[in-house]
């Protein structure tokens, strides 16, 4: 079961017992946690599915995947995001990118996006250098963007980014 179909689920249940997140939350997890969760954004940890299960009274069992799909599942995806990581050291931003896109819907989604906001600066920083500014401010905003997303989002990644953005802005303009 993927995260958008964990929360999914978890905002019927809520929904069924017509309840807020803020009645659901109590003092265990914050609302915001609760949002991100119901929208896919967020993975819950095993404490926090079996207090939601609690407060929703459902069976925690419907929340946890099978361990058998989500071991092979998730020995995949290390497998890919090592292959990712790899490529990225050697230089191969685009077929570095291309890979973690496919494990946005994993348990390894916070440093996919980490490294896919990386590879897509690393990549404009490229297209800048070989004169493509149009390309070279796409990249730029799309680093921008996924640098904002999980519990990897980097300052770093969207201040290179915003100024990789105004020297390309720059150039077009001239």
């Amino acid at each position: 079961m993927d995260r958008a179909e964990l929360g999914k689920k978890i905002k019927e249940a809520r929904l069924a017992k017509k309840m807020t997140q803020t009645e659901v939350v109590g003092n265990f997890i914050t609302r915001n946690m609760l949002s991100q969760i119901e929208s896919g954004v967020a993975t819950p940890s095993l404490n926090t599915l079996e207090y939601l299960a609690g407060v929703l009274d459902i069976p925690v069992q419907t929340l946890i995947p099978d361990s058998r799909e989500t071991q092979a599942e998730t020995e995949t995806d290390a497998d890919k995001l090592q292959e990712a990581k790899q490529l990225f050291r050697s230089g191969e931003y685009d077929l570095c990118s291309q890979i973690v896109k496919t494990l946005e819907e994993s348990r390894f989604s916070d440093e996919a996006g980490a490294l896919n906001a990386r590879c897509h600066f690393k990549m404009a920083v490229q297209a800048e250098k070989d004169g493509d500014y149009g390309k070279a401010a796409y990249l730029a905003q799309q680093a921008d963007e996924l640098a904002d997303l999980g519990i990897y989002a980097s300052r770093d990644i969207k201040t290179a980014s915003a100024l990789l953005l105004n020297r390309v802005a720059e150039k077009l303009t001239k």
